[in-house]
C-alpha cells in the first residue's frame, strides 16, 4: 500500500440481520493521518460498519479494506496495528483495571510505562482496584488508556466518550489531538455533535445505512445557513425582501432569519445600513447539517 493510498476503504458495503438492513450500499474513505468523524444516530449503521471492518461481522456485499487488508480473512494483521474503544466496555470482573491494560497492550507488543502512568493519573483511573468495583465512565476509562498506552497506526472510537463527565472528555480530546500529531488516523464513531466539530477533519454522516454527506467541515458547512438575530425598530418583512434571507421569524422587536452562505457579506451590508440596536450571527454548526438530515426521518432498523 502506498503512502498515499487511504487507510480505510469501504465500497457498496452491505449488511442485513434477518429482514432488516443494517447496511444499505455504504461508501467511507478514510485518508492517513486524518480524524474522521463517523455521525448519526443510534440505530444509523455505525456499529455494524466498525463490526465488519474489526473483522466481527462478514459483510452480505461490498467491499472493505483496512491497510489494504481484509478484514475478514487478514483480522489477526489488521489488529496488531490498531487500537479500539467501544461504546460499552465489558471487562473481567475479577481483573484490576491494571491487570486489563497490561493485557489489552501486551496484544499489542505493550504500554509505554511512562506513558501509561500519564494517562492513569490525567484519566483519574485507580489501576489496583477490581473491574467488577468500577462504574461505566470508569470502564471506559481503562479502555481508553489501554488504546492510547501503546501507540498504533489507526485508532477505531465507537461512542468513546460514553460514560465520562466533561472533564475527563477534554483529556480524551487532546490525547486524540496527541497521536493525530504522531501521524496516527483516527475513525471517530459518534452521536455527540460538538465532539466531531472539535476533533474532525472530515466527515460522514450515514443515516439507515447510507453515507448522506461527506466532506470536510469547511466543505459540509457550505451546504448549511447563518442564523441572525437582529434587535431592531423595523418590521421583519423588511429583512425577508433581502435577497438569500430566508426562514424569517420574529416579535416585539427581535427578528430571526437564516441566510445562505453566498450571500453573507450582501446581508450583512445591509442589515448594517438599517442600524440594528443589538445583532447577533451564528454561524453554521455541523448540528444544523445533521439536523437537516434527520429531522422527520424514521428511525433505521438497527445499530
Amino acid at each position: 500500500m502506498s503512502a498515499a493510498s487511504p487507510i480505510i476503504r469501504v465500497s457498496g458495503l452491505g449488511k442485513r440481520f434477518g429482514r432488516s438492513r443494517a447496511l444499505d450500499d455504504l461508501d467511507l474513505t478514510v485518508g492517513p493521518g486524518e480524524v474522521h468523524g463517523f455521525l448519526g444516530p443510534n440505530g444509523a449503521g455505525k456499529s455494524t460498519t466498525l463490526r465488519i471492518l474489526l473483522g466481527l461481522v462478514r459483510a452480505d456485499a461490498g467491499t472493505a479494506s483496512i491497510f489494504g487488508l481484509d478484514p475478514w480473512s487478514e483480522a489477526v494483521a489488521i489488529h496488531r496495528r490498531i487500537a479500539y474503544v467501544p461504546g460499552d466496555v465489558s471487562l473481567w470482573p475479577n481483573l484490576t483495571g491494571g491487570e486489563h491494560i497490561d493485557l489489552l497492550t501486551g496484544l499489542r507488543g505493550g504500554a509505554d510505562p511512562a506513558l501509561r502512568e500519564q494517562l492513569l493519573r490525567e484519566f483519574e483511573l485507580d489501576p489496583r482496584k477490581k473491574a467488577r468495583s468500577y462504574s461505566k465512565g470508569n470502564r471506559q476509562k481503562v479502555a481508553l488508556v489501554a488504546a492510547f498506552a501503546r501507540p498504533a497506526e489507526l485508532y477505531v472510537f465507537d461512542e468513546p466518550t460514553s460514560g465520562l463527565d466533561p472533564v475527563m472528555e477534554s483529556v480524551f480530546r487532546a490525547h486524540v489531538e496527541r497521536v493525530r500529531a504522531d501521524g496516527a488516523t483516527v475513525l471517530l464513531s459518534s452521536h455527540i455533535l460538538s465532539e466531531v466539530e472539535q476533533l474532525c477533519d472530515r466527515v460522514t454522516i450515514i443515516r439507515a445505512g447510507r453515507a448522506v454527506e461527506t466532506g470536510s467541515l469547511a466543505d459540509l458547512r457550505h451546504l448549511t445557513r447563518t442564523t441572525f438575530r437582529v434587535t431592531t425598530e423595523h418590521e421583519a418583512a423588511v429583512f425577508g425582501a433581502m435577497p438569500g434571507v430566508v426562514a424569517v421569524r420574529g416579535e416585539s422587536g427581535v427578528v430571526e432569519f437564516d441566510v445562505d452562505s453566498d450571500r453573507l457579506p450582501d446581508v450583512i451590508e445591509r442589515v448594517g445600513a438599517l442600524r440594528p440596536t443589538d445583532l447577533l450571527v451564528a454561524p453554521p454548526s455541523l448540528e444544523s447539517l445533521f439536523l437537516r438530515h434527520y429531522a422527520a426521518e424514521p428511525e433505521a432498523e438497527l445499530r
